[in-house]
């Protein structure tokens, strides 16, 4: 049974989770302390950096402590759960110290770059029974199950193909994105979503039929790539695309025997955006308005509710892992082709 708030004979919510924030990275700071801020199931209680003068900065705007250093941040006993925006390539050591801590654990995405190393540790939390989640926000979003209710319904006939883009402007020349050695390159930046949505819109089982990754002359990473998926059965195949430094794209389409649904700002709409779905037949285009939702609320509410109904495990524990595989295959047959091989020597 979920803890709960003692409000009163046969009365009780449960009790916020009490968060800690492992860093003060850009993502933490713009758009996930704000969100664990509003959160009516989460409590933030500690802000942890390298930099006292940092979280001491950063905590101050929420009234929690500031912790210096990582490892005082996990000893803590009111920090019941721990959010970890680190560079990709320091994700598997503070996740799994966060586990063996005895802290629930929300990370960003990917939460590993390993799939072997993502499944370890889906495992330990498992055997734990602490909840560990990737900071897909998207799919979270109210939007995505209304596309999936209008396929399911037949609104486009029978499935047929799935595109999706996601790309961004050039970042400025020391980010972290650019380098190697931090778990950077596009493929795990943003071509994560387009992967996720895949796997989101078609359901698990994808199998990878070719795939290409690209690294601009100079650059130590891939900037953008392309793969091609197909459904267990062959018969949806999934044009994914995702790149740095290209005008800014973020939309997938459903194309189907009867019509086809468009989805633009399908991966990071903000919190005020009315999504429109456009809905498109051989007797015209509708567009489907919908109500705004706030993707990274969506998404401490679905962590925190974990955490309190164990009965649920980790959410989406599965696509997680399915995920990393894809990956990892897509950046295995990548490799094969020169423009990659040349990036890698």
């Amino acid at each position: 049974m979920p803890e709960l708030i003692d409000d009163g004979p046969g009365n009780g919510t449960p009790r916020p989770v009490r968060i800690g924030v492992l860093g003060c990275a850009d993502i933490a700071r713009r758009r996930m302390l704000p969100a664990f801020a509003a959160a009516s199931g989460a409590e933030l209680a500690a802000v942890a950096s390298r930099d006292g003068a940092k979280s001491r900065e950063t905590a101050s705007r929420y009234g929690c402590a500031a912790v210096t250093g990582y490892p005082a941040l996990l000893e803590r006993d009111d920090v019941e759960a721990v959010y970890v925006p680190l560079p990709v390539a320091l994700h598997a050591e503070w996740v799994e110290a966060a586990l063996r801590a005895g802290k629930h654990v929300l990370a960003e995405k990917p939460l590993t770059g390993d799939p072997a190393v993502t499944r370890k540790l889906l495992r330990l939390a498992a055997e734990r029974g602490l909840v560990l989640a990737e900071n897909v926000m998207f799919v979270h979003h109210a939007q995505h199950a209304a596309v999936r209710k209008m396929v399911a319904d037949g609104e486009i006939g029978a499935l047929r193909s799935f595109s999706a883009s996601f790309a961004i402007p050039e970042l400025p020349p020391g980010d972290i994105r650019y380098r190697r050695d931090l778990g950077g390159g596009a493929l795990l930046d943003v071509g994560l979503y387009p992967v996720r949505a895949a796997l989101h819109l078609l359901g698990p089982g994808l199998r990878l039929l070719g795939a290409g990754l690209y690294a601009e002359p100079g650059r130590e990473v891939e900037t953008s790539g392309a793969a091609l998926l197909t459904t267990p059965g062959g018969d949806v195949m999934a044009q994914l695309s995702f790149g740095i430094g290209y005008a800014y794209r973020s939309a997938y389409e459903l194309w189907g025997s009867e019509g086809r649904i468009r989805v633009e700002r399908a991966f990071t709409p903000p919190a005020d955006h009315h999504p429109v779905l456009l809905v498109e037949r051989p007797s015209g285009t509708t567009p489907v308005v919908l109500e705004p939702d706030d993707q990274a609320v969506a998404t401490v509410t679905a962590f925190t509710r974990a955490v309190r109904d164990p009965e649920h495990g980790s959410p989406d524990a599965a696509a997680c892992a399915e995920q990393a595989e894809l990956l990892a295959a897509i950046q295995a047959y990548a490799a094969r082709t020169p423009h990659e091989a040349a990036a890698r020597r």
